[in-house]
């Protein structure tokens, strides 16, 4: 194969559990204690229609007035919201990647999220100008691991489908990339993550040494 094909030019990272680790616990906790059962989860998550509030299709509003439906008594809307937006940490070694990559890749942000969380981590951490492009699914009506939010990206940022790499941490999104022709690092772990970047040829920030 033509090594220049497999040049990467454009580094694309998901949001939440790479570079902003998810913690569930004190908001399933809530949940649990205010009579919401949670016995299936995805069926739970279904029915409260999350993949229409990532499309854009329900406001956060209205998806936090379903959540509340599902309830056993009547929820404190402004406990219940700051239990949805209060669910992330921060993975500095992953920001540092990130930005790092910047000065000799095309870098970008692509994300299944709804309003409210986007509204939340951009105002925290600046997302929409962190690297040089973010695109929330919230926006596009589309979510990973449709090929639909896939070239939605490639139409916005120009993006070459085989010299670019996509970083998720669900291996389903990462099938999703690699079926529209990107290339794909499920991520575990920042070693891990990096020491797939090194395999594709990505040369790495001088602070992020072999471990």
């Amino acid at each position: 194969m033509d090594p220049e094909r497999l040049t990467i030019r454009n580094v694309v990272f998901d949001v939440g559990n790479v570079l902003v680790p998810l913690n569930y616990g004190p908001f399933l906790a809530y949940l649990t204690e205010s009579g919401v059962d949670l016995t299936d989860v995805p069926a739970w998550l279904a029915r409260i229609g999350l993949e229409a509030h990532e499309r854009g299709e329900l406001t956060g509003e209205a998806f936090l007035e379903r959540l509340a439906g599902t309830a056993g008594c009547e929820l404190d809307p402004v406990r219940l919201r700051s239990c949805w937006l209060d669910m992330f940490d921060e993975a500095p070694e992953m920001f540092a990647l990130a930005t790092g990559l910047m000065s000799d890749y095309r870098v970008y942000l692509l994300s299944n999220i709804g309003d409210l969380h986007w509204a939340h981590l951009d105002g925290r951490y600046g997302l929409s100008g962190l690297v040089h492009g973010a695109l929330a699914s919230f926006r596009t009506g589309a979510v990973k691991p449709h090929a639909a939010i896939f070239r939605e990206a490639e139409r916005r940022f120009d993006l070459e489908p085989a010299h670019t790499v996509f970083i998720d941490d669900l291996s389903a999104n990462v099938r999703g990339a690699t079926a529209c022709g990107w290339r794909g690092i499920h991520h575990l772990d920042p070693v891990t993550t990096c020491a797939e970047l090194r395999r594709l040829g990505v040369r790495l920030p001088v602070h992020f040494t072999e471990s």
